[in-house]
């Protein structure tokens, strides 16, 4: 089998992540060869909408994740080229009636002692922001630091912007991991060939589970399916991000069935974005007719004004879902050498910098930018019952 070049690092997956990952390893002063069985951006990346949002996390891991990323992004904003379409519009998170507003003040006294800004905004303040925003409502929270970006366009000038330190080999699908002594990773093999490294980054998104089983070990990433809804150009009539506050809720539920709350979202381009639908149905690209009807007349709820207005397409794409909702980022003990940066759910376009920095960090000797304790790969073992996958694919890790 011919061996390839070797580089410090491998990176399986080349979306979002898998590029920051290339990106800020590659300014660590490391070599990398991303692979992808697919095109950049040609999984979740692809099918996102480029929220970069710290509205819609509590305090805790996550949030402290997504402040850290905030801030990345809007450095990278000032090195990427404008077709990445940096966005920072903010968010406008609105209330129904008063006990949704109530349990929303809580929820943003609560991030705003973790370091969000978030400021209430009254019944009669609304139209300021959102002009063509429904009537009625019992009033919102306005949350600056929400971000939008170009979800493909920023992971392809990632990868450009790390420079010759990077290899990219889209259309090649890794199919084992190379171990050696001691179980230690030294590398991975594909259809045409073998290329070793001393780290290998497991950013395959919703087939990270998989990736994984190649190197023996268990993750339990599963798809979560939803769809977005996109209309004709028109003026901006929507500013900043804006959803209900249930979306919330739906974000942290464990419910495998059908949950819709509509994000809507104007973009430089024209043309309204419409989410976010949620349901565990594996990797099943059926157009749900339901999920796309609820998801309209949520829409035209929060703006009237586009019930008159044509959905040109929808469009599919599949969330890697971790039990705890928490990613896996971080060195895998049980596989030395396998580092992982997967399963962000629907959070990981605006988690991506930030994850990138930690795999970077661990990768070039250094250390993390925070505790990354929370995102161990292994803390699914630590629950009774081991993870949800009941059996090991055998001989997957390939030892030399």
């Amino acid at each position: 089998m011919p061996t390839r070049h070797s580089p410090d690092l491998i990176v399986v997956g080349a979306g979002v992540v898998g590029a920051a990952c290339a990106y800020y390893a590659a300014r660590a002063g490391l070599t990398v060869t991303v692979i992808d069985r697919g095109p950049v951006a040609g999984g979740t990346t692809g099918a996102g909408e480029g929220n970069l949002l710290v509205s819609d996390k509590a305090p805790g891991p996550e949030l402290e994740l997504a402040l850290l990323s905030a801030g990345l992004w809007r450095e990278l904003a000032a090195e990427l080229p404008s077709a990445v379409e940096f966005e920072p519009k903010g968010g406008l998170v609105v209330a129904d009636g008063d006990k949704e507003l109530t349990a929303l003040r809580g929820f943003a006294a609560r991030q705003r002692a973790s370091g969000v800004k978030a400021s209430e905004v009254p019944p009669d303040r609304l139209g300021e922001l959102e002009p063509h925003l429904a009537p009625g409502l019992a009033g919102g929270v306005h949350y600056p630091q929400d971000a939008q970006v170009q979800p493909a366009l920023a992971a392809a000038h990632l990868l450009r912007a790390a420079g010759e330190r990077v290899r990219l080999r889209p259309g090649e699908r890794v199919t084992g991991v190379l171990t050696g002594p001691g179980g230690r990773v030294r590398g991975v093999r594909t259809a045409d060939g073998e290329i070793h490294a001393p780290h290998v980054v497991n950013a395959a998104g919703t087939w990270g589970g998989e990736v994984a089983a190649l190197a023996g070990v268990e993750l339990p990433v599963r798809p979560r399916r939803g769809f977005v809804l996109v209309t004709e150009p028109l003026p901006r009539v929507v500013r900043h991000k804006v959803y209900a506050a249930d979306y919330v809720a739906d974000v942290a539920s464990d419910s495998a069935a059908l949950q819709t709350s509509a994000v809507v979202e104007g973009t430089p381009a024209g043309p309204v974005l419409i989410g976010a639908s949620r349901e565990r149905v594996g990797f099943d690209r059926t157009l749900s007719v339901p999920a796309v009807t609820r998801l309209a007349a949520q829409a035209v709820r929060l703006f009237p004004v586009l019930g008159s207005v044509r959905a040109l397409r929808t469009y599919a794409g599949f969330r890697p879902y971790l039990p705890d909702h928490l990613p896996a980022i971080g060195p895998d003990p049980r596989r030395p050498g396998l580092l992982h940066a997967c399963g962000h759910e629907g959070a990981g376009i605006g988690l991506a910098p930030a994850t990138g920095r930690v795999i970077a960090a661990i990768a070039s000797g250094g250390e993390p930018p925070l505790d990354i304790g929370p995102f161990r790969p292994e803390r699914f073992e630590d629950r009774p019952g081991g993870t949800e996958s009941t059996s090991r694919p055998k001989g997957t890790a390939h030892e030399a």
